[in-house]
């Protein structure tokens, strides 16, 4: 670098510190931007060396990462100083952790510590699960939140700007994202976070998805802001003459909740018809905040027709995010269906910083602090999380994005829960000792079983017993991760006792087999019985399921070790061989993938779960016992393998496609009406290179629904075909399976 090009640098560091002051949310004091500056200049001094993928001067994301959190998030001075200092340990050996607490203390120090800890994870990642080291950064959320706050903030600044890394490594990390940091941002209440985190997730897991549905919304944009315009037009009239001081404004709906619901609905783009909410903000004192939001609220039916099942009331019971709100949706202009979202200045700060905002508005005697409430809550399913880390996060992860329901107590307290809870996930939420001596339960009154899912506004009692305790049937019935955890270490504790007395049963057995019980014989008996380890063998033992009988058969099959080693080699090469005539196996689908950089050819089955056909985009998945599984980039599981096993992954690409055929699955509604299905098997048999294979159809009603199962050899086949479906008269929507 030049000597010009250094002092430019110099110049852009310089503005971009000026910035991170001017745009901070708090009313920073002098001791504030003394720590700021001082933190700054650590950080300067520590990253002077380092650059970033893009060429750029290391320093840039530190101030980028403090500038989300100051900004975006509204954390205090002491955060922004930390955001600063969040890769000094880690990057440069002349910081310790104690010398960071020497010069700005304990708050700052075990903040940059919790940070440090997260970043050494990654290091592991051959070692052990991705799974596990999502487990140990949760942990840190005991420590203090603002660690995963600014955790998010960091992730946030590596999602915007991931263009020079190469495509693998952006897929890894925007499948993290989408997997732990969306729906932590979501938890947290960092909303507006939340969605720019799953837009450039979606931009670089399905990156054409992502383009065709941008591309879409701004060509419908200016469309969209005259529909606003003319809502807006209708209500002002009335607002005003109210005398209420209020803005009205458009928020287009994320690409990933669009590409969410054109999922769910099997619909295209076009029949997406909420790609917008309308957002009415208005000011009050906290004593009028409630009466003016129905104020409004009247106002709005007043004009257009509500939908009384969309109502949702978040200002009387607040979301344990400590969102408020007032949601409805109405019948606009042009008939179309509008949500309208109603709150108040200090209820719109807290949507959009959460955490920050709630602080700020909090009253002195204010004791329900609900991120407090919730990280408390977590901390048990935290600690006593079950031993496979995957299970865990997954369940962690699914508490963390699950809407709730309101239910009450039989004293009439009400408590929140996740969206599917059941009379269990209530007990537990109560307390272990009641939800482990669980007998029964009554929902307003009536005996229900346990597995019932309460809805909001239930009131539930649980009936206890001393002799009561969990049963493995518990694990089906419960949702949340607290209840889950509970039963889960109860059963083990259980599965122990009774594994020690089997143990002992086994020992006994074996003797009269004069059979010794040690290591060899016990790894023996696991593979034998096609368990997983010896606890599971005791534990079969004792309660019975391995008998005496059972044993025999395992000493008899021990003493003629060889011959039936012998005979499974015959019968395993036999059964292999068999395979490969009757079932669409691996070997001669071999030209087909290539695997990995240097595009290996490797043996590989298709994963079930989504069925890949030539064309789709793909990606192998070493499993441990099935070799490489193919699977659709877009396949359900997809995320959650690229986040829990990045390592296991490997790059695919199709290569010759011609000679083999593939099974699809095509589902088709729409209008009944004579002569249907015979136009249905025309098209699909005038389509070249098409085999239909089965169809089912069923009419109700006038309206008909049906599967057909058609074997093609590529998926551009597959497209022109659906196309030609969607063009017959009376076929509403066509969908592959």
């Amino acid at each position: 670098m030049t000597e010009v090009d250094i002092e430019k640098e110099n110049a852009a560091i310089a503005k971009a510190y000026k910035e991170l002051l001017k745009v901070s949310y708090r009313t920073l004091s002098k001791e504030d931007k003394q720590l700021i500056r001082k933190a700054f200049n650590v950080a300067v001094e520590a990253h002077s060396d380092q650059r970033r993928k893009s060429g750029e001067a290391y320093i840039f994301h530190p101030i980028a990462v403090a500038k989300i959190v100051a900004q975006e998030i509204g954390l205090d001075a002491t955060s922004i100083a930390a955001a600063l200092l969040h890769d000094v340990v880690e990057d440069n050996e002349n910081y310790s952790i104690k010398d960071i607490e020497d010069l700005f203390g304990e708050t700052v120090a075990r903040i940059v510590d919790g940070l440090t800890k997260i970043s050494s994870l990654k290091k592991d990642m051959n070692v052990s699960l991705q799974a596990e080291n999502f487990r140990k950064m949760l942990l840190t959320l005991n420590d203090d939140v603002r660690v995963i706050i600014i955790k998010i903030a960091d992730r946030l600044h590596n999602m915007q700007t991931m263009d020079s890394m190469r495509p693998d490594k952006q897929e890894k990390i925007a499948s993290e994202t989408l997997y732990i940091y969306a729906p932590l941002a979501h938890r947290i209440g960092l909303y507006n976070i939340k969605t720019e985190l799953e837009d450039l997730g979606l931009k670089y897991t399905e990156p054409e998805v992502y383009n065709s549905i941008l591309l879409k919304m701004k060509e419908s944009k200016e469309e969209q802001d005259a529909y606003i315009n003319e809502f807006s037009d209708l209500l002002k009239k009335s607002l005003d003459k109210e005398g209420l001081n209020y803005i009205i404004k458009g928020r287009p709906k994320s690409i990933f909740s669009i590409k969410k619901k054109m999922d769910k609905q099997g619909v295209s783009f076009d029949e997406v018809y909420d790609k917008f909410a309308i957002r009415i903000i208005y000011k009050s004192d906290r004593d009028n905040e409630k009466f003016l939001a129905w104020k409004i609220y009247s106002i709005v039916t007043d004009h257009f027709r509500p939908n009384p099942t969309r109502l949702r009331d978040w200002i009387s019971s607040p979301k344990s995010t400590g969102y408020e709100a007032l949601h409805i949706t109405v019948v606009g202009p042009k008939s179309r269906w509008v949500e309208v979202q109603i709150r108040s200045e200090r209820m719109n700060e807290i949507a959009e910083k959460g955490y920050a905002a709630h602080y700020k508005y909090k009253n002195v005697d204010d004791n329900d602090d609900n991120l407090d409430m919730w990280i408390n809550r977590l901390q048990d399913a935290l600690e006593n999380a079950s031993t496979n880390a995957v299970d865990f996060v997954e369940q962690f992860k699914l508490n963390l994005y699950s809407k709730e329901i309101f239910v009450f107590t039989p004293k009439g307290e009400l408590k929140s829960l996740p969206k599917g809870a059941t009379p269990l996930d209530f007990a537990f939420s109560i307390h272990t000792e009641v939800g482990s001596k669980t007998r029964g339960a009554k929902v307003n009154g009536k005996l229900v079983p346990l597995s019932h899912v309460l809805s909001s506004g239930d009131r539930v009692e649980i009936i206890t017993s001393e002799n009561a305790k969990p049963n493995p049937n518990w694990l089906d019935y419960a949702t949340t991760g607290k209840a889950r955890s509970k039963i889960k270490s109860l059963l083990k504790e259980d599965t122990k006792i009774i594994g020690e007395e089997g143990k002992e049963i086994l020992r006994r057995k074996l003797k009269q087999l004069k059979i010794e019980l040690n290591e060899k014989s016990v790894n023996e008996m696991v593979n034998h019985f096609k368990l997983k380890t010896s606890l599971d063998l005791f534990y079969r033992v004792g309660t019975g399921n391995i008998d005496s009988k059972a044993l025999k058969e395992y000493a008899a099959s021990r003493s003629n070790a060889l011959v039936s080693f012998i005979k499974n080699k015959i019968n395993r090469k036999q059964t292999v061989n068999q395979e490969d005539i009757n079932k669409d196996e691996i070997t001669h689908k071999y030209d087909l993938l290539v695997f990995g950089k240097e595009e290996e050819k490797l043996d590989y089955k298709f994963a079930n779960c989504c069925n890949p056909i030539p064309g789709d985009p793909v990606f192998g998945f070493v499993t441990i016992n099935d070799g490489i599984k193919v699977h659709k980039k877009s396949c359900p599981n997809a995320v959650s393998l690229q986040a829990n096993y990045a390592y296991r992954i490997m790059q695919a690409k199709w290569i010759d496609s011609s000679q083999r055929e593939f099974a699809a699955q095509i589902k088709l509604s729409g209008i009944d009406n004579l002569g249907l299905v015979n136009e249905i098997t025309k098209v699909i048999s005038s389509n070249m290179h098409v085999n239909m294979k089965s169809i089912n159809f069923s009419s109700d009603d006038g309206v008909f629904s049906g599967k057909i199962n058609v074997v093609v050899r590529n998926n551009t086949l597959l497209k022109k075909l659906m196309e030609n479906l969607k063009k017959i008269n009376g076929i509403d929507k066509v969908s592959r399976i």
